[in-house]
């Protein structure tokens, strides 16, 4: 298996196809990547913008080149030396009309060819929750009616653009009859005799009988644990491994499949032994990687939490929970945020998997001997608890009940509700962990694999898409893979983890930003600078909200935006401000202003506290977005530049810290994931913002132009010194493998008044040496080390040796010490 040196992440789609991508190989290979590393290319919904809406696994979408674009692609790699990871999705399809394997079973139900490809429960009609209203309020309004579909000519129910295919046996020999009545009642009793139900899309939430992606009821549930589906859904991806074009797999959402470790290992068996394989997993507090499943590790979040313990000043972040308190009016308990959070979740926006769980679970018990048994209120308040306590996304439960390590998590989960104030009917919950642990039967079964997807999307959309946006006293740690309850940040605990990442999986990838990161890295590390100084950035946000106190609305509700939607206002401004806007350029201002309105509205639905996406308050929503996009008014002017001079501590902090990140990224255990226009500053936003396609020609011209560059403030602002750092880097990598994908990795003791600023340690093999020396706490000196007090040990190995610096060649003896000397060194041995 060939290992990547470093990956580049591509979105296909909103302007990128697959030839433009091959016009940017020679880039890519100047810039030091090994792999392109490509989002879903198979062919997906009209419009789709990410891909992952697929409607047919087995076709290159042509409306990004199709099959003759991937050749194309294909042959520009492999004329650079460049390999190519594929972006899967297994465990979901398009629930769309544009899907024809979901066309069929809409129009068959349970006879259709495809009934069980999908994860439907057929013990009733397929719910279709894609109107606007009840189905007998859309007839009455004339919104449903019967006509011809335009693509196959046959009498359809047609909903606005949409024609839902009748069942045949419903109107066999009736064609133009049909087609000519506009009676309701018919309409309706049409309706009644197909497989599927048309219902409102609120319903959802409670009823729906397919497995969805979170909430998404556009995207169905696949069964991809049946070897023919398997088959049915991997054909083209198998191809395109098989004849060499394909040389890794990135298998997306893997927590959602019935049995992920069985998935992976055929998908092994198939993909043979040289595939790199890498699995997107949020891995939980202490959690690891199942060691068995067969696969190279993950795509990287953990690494991203893993960073935080380098660039948050832990001394001080009490100081900024104090401050946020004081702004907010509000006290910060995650563990009660938390549960507040999943509880909404379990109760309304996955009420419907919930009560489907209940039943399950009444009814193998129901069946069992034992007396007395639980009622159905007990079994759903002790499962409610279950699903709620958990503290990782899943347990990996079989037909033959839970491994070793599951078993374990639901012990501590179990043993945790016990010693809460929460505590259920007891005999309900030990007789459901029991079927969880060890249930025989199908049924057991059933039960055990629901429960486990269920508790995935829950921890999710109850962290990242919810908690993530309620509490925002440091948006910089609110990130995908960031653990949701507090605990001490060290730079002991970044060389622990990083120990056990190069003993786990130094085959990894180690992200940064990614096409589901809440911001871009480089906002990131800006805003992990506000926890350097909390005073500063308290008294400022107390300034600001004087000053525009006037564009605030009392709403019936309370004032809009309240002080806590204030603090996040101001703080997730600071992490996009571009480091060069002037506050009278008024373009770049109104740039900065519609893409800001866009994230506000998105965040605002997303802590579900006086709006959400299923019911929408106009006039709130409304309200804080004007207060928003007045922030950056030109008119507002004597804001602007308080804002930007506050600023420039932290922008200079955050790009000492953006460097640091970006060494460490590199030289670190794991493989380099660079995401699409990261190279530079990404001060980007939550998607959609991150996913514009980026400046290649402006790369291109500045990566050749790097050598001749004036090393200036503006050089590193611009976002230059990033990216000759990153081709430095990469092609070192390149010519030492063996350091990094097998090296161990060694911290290093630093000394000295200012020990706690540095990070360091070294990659060691065989003969080759690398030692690396990162900023950190730089809002003091902007990440200048040279007037900083310490000195780094060297142990026996490293010691005595001669180095060069790889960024400027200048070589080096080096004794049993080391003198912190630059913004930041990196050593290589000679």
């Amino acid at each position: 298996m060939t290992i990547p040196t470093a990956t580049y992440r591509i979105q296909f789609r909103n302007g990128m196809t697959l030839d433009r991508a091959a016009e940017i190989t020679p880039y890519l290979k100047k810039l030091g990547i090994s792999h392109l590393y490509a989002s879903p290319i198979f062919t997906a919904t009209s419009g789709s913008t990410h891909g992952y809406d697929v409607t047919y696994a087995n076709e290159i979408d042509p409306a990004i080149g199709g099959r003759e674009g991937f050749d194309r692609l294909s042959q520009a790699l492999k004329g650079e030396g460049l390999g190519l990871i594929l972006d899967i999705v297994p465990n979901h399809m398009a629930a769309s009309l544009e899907n024809p394997w979901w066309r069929d079973v809409i129009e068959h139900g349970a006879e259709s060819r495809y009934a069980h490809h999908f994860d439907i429960d057929w013990s009733r009609r397929l719910t279709l929750p894609f109107l606007g209203a009840d189905f007998a309020d859309a007839l009455e309004a004339d919104e449903i009616q019967i006509k011809a579909d335009p693509t196959t000519g046959k009498p359809a129910l047609c909903y606005h653009d949409a024609h839902y295919p009748l069942n045949p046996a419903s109107y066999a020999g009736r064609n133009a009859e049909l087609l000519e009545t506009t009676d309701k009642r018919r309409i309706a009793d049409l309706h009644d005799q197909q497989p599927y139900r048309l219902t409102c899309w609120r319903d959802a939430s409670h009823d729906l009988s397919y497995r969805r992606f979170f909430e998404v009821t556009g995207l169905a549930g696949v069964k991809v644990e049946n070897p023919k589906i398997f088959d049915d859904t991997h054909r083209l991806t198998l191809e395109l491994v098989r004849s060499g074009a394909v040389d890794g797999l990135r298998v997306d959402h893997v927590d959602g499949l019935a049995d992920p470790k069985a998935y992976l290992e055929r998908l092994r068996l198939e993909a043979g032994p040289d595939c790199y394989i890498t699995v997107e997993k949020i891995l939980g507090a202490g959690e690891s990687l199942p060691a068995d499943w067969p696969v190279s590790g993950t795509t990287g979040y953990e690494f991203i939490a893993a960073l935080s313990n380098v660039f948050v000043d832990n001394d001080k972040l009490g100081q900024l929970q104090t401050a946020y308190e004081a702004v907010s009016g509000q006290p910060v308990h995650m563990p009660s945020q938390l549960r507040d959070a999943k509880l909404l979740m379990v109760d309304k926006n996955f009420a419907g998997e919930f009560a489907t769980l209940v039943a399950q679970a009444k009814n193998i018990l129901n069946t069992e001997t034992e007396k007395p048994r639980p009622s159905e209120e007990a079994i759903r308040a002790a499962l409610r608890e279950l699903v709620v306590s958990f503290p990782v996304y899943r347990t990996y439960g079989t037909q033959d009940g839970l491994p070793q390590e599951s078993d374990a998590v639901l012990a501590e989960v179990v043993n945790t509700i016990n010693s809460s104030s929460h505590v259920p009917d007891t005999d309900a919950l030990h007789s459901l962990q029991r079927i969880l642990r060890s249930g025989e039967g199908q049924a057991a079964y059933e039960f055990r694999t629901r429960f486990q997807q269920l508790t995935g999307p829950l921890m999710a959309k109850s962290v990242e898409d919810t908690l993530f946006y309620r509490q925002n006293m440091a948006l910089a740690l609110n990130e995908v893979g960031a653990e949701p309850l507090p605990h001490p940040y060290s730079v002991e605990r970044f060389h622990a983890e990083m120990t056990e990442r190069r003993d786990k999986q130094p085959d990894a990838l180690s992200a940064t930003s990614t096409h589901d990161t809440k911001r871009g890295e480089d906002a990131r590390a800006r805003l992990y600078a506000l926890t350097e100084a909390p005073e500063l950035w308290a008294g400022a946000v107390k300034r600001w909200q004087a000053m525009n106190a006037g564009l605030k609305q009392a709403l019936d509700d309370g004032p809009a935006p309240e002080p806590a939607v204030e603090w996040m206002l101001y703080q997730a401004l600071a992490g996009a401000w571009p480091s060069d806007l002037e506050t009278t350029d008024e373009r770049a201002l109104k740039s900065l202003e519609d893409r800001f309105a866009a994230y506000v509205e998105k965040a605002l639905r997303e802590a579900k506290l006086r709006t959400n996406w299923g019911d929408s308050n106009d006039v709130y929503e409304e309200a804080v977005v004007g207060y928003a996009r007045k922030l950056l008014s030109p008119e507002n002017e004597a804001f602007l530049k308080d804002f930007s001079e506050t600023l420039v501590p932290f922008i200079k902090a955050g790009l000492s810290n953006s460097l640091a990140q970006t060494l460490i990224k590199l030289t670190a255990p794991g493989v380099p994931d660079i995401y699409q226009g990261s190279e530079g500053l990404d001060l980007s936003l939550v998607d959609p913002d991150n996913r514009r396609e980026s400046d290649f020609e402006a790369f291109e011209a500045q990566l050749a132009a790097i050598d001749n560059s004036d090393k200036s403030d503006e050089w590193e602002a611009s976002g230059e010194a990033k990216q000759r750092l990153i081709a430095t880097v990469l092609h070192m990598r390149r010519e030492l493998p063996e350091l990094f994908s097998k090296g161990r990795y060694l911290p290093l003791e630093v000394t000295g008044d200012d020990a706690n600023r540095v990070v360091a340690y070294a990659r060691t093999a065989a003969e080759d040496a690398l030692i690396v020396i990162a900023p950190r706490l730089s809002t003091q000196d902007n990440g200048n080390l040279a007037s900083l007090k310490a000195k780094i040990s060297l142990p026996q190995e490293l010691s005595k040796r001669g180095y060069i610096d790889v960024m400027t060649q200048t070589k080096l003896e080096l004794g049993d010490t080391l003198d912190v000397e630059q913004s930041f060194a990196l050593l290589r041995s000679r």
